[in-house]
């Protein structure tokens, strides 16, 4: 189960993207949001994966 929400961050001569998505946690049912900085090509992977 996810949850998109992206911010397009622009650092030099890069481009990144902050990605988040929400997570349930197998020991206690609670759900969390994990974050990561990446290109804006590797979002879409990084959010479909468990």
């Amino acid at each position: 189960m996810a949850k998109k929400s992206v911010a397009s961050l622009q650092t030099g001569s890069k481009r990144l993207t902050k990605a988040i998505k929400m997570v349930k946690s197998e020991k206690t049912g609670a759900y969390m949001f994990v974050e990561s900085i990446m290109p804006p090509d590797m979002v879409n992977d990084w959010l479909n994966k468990k």
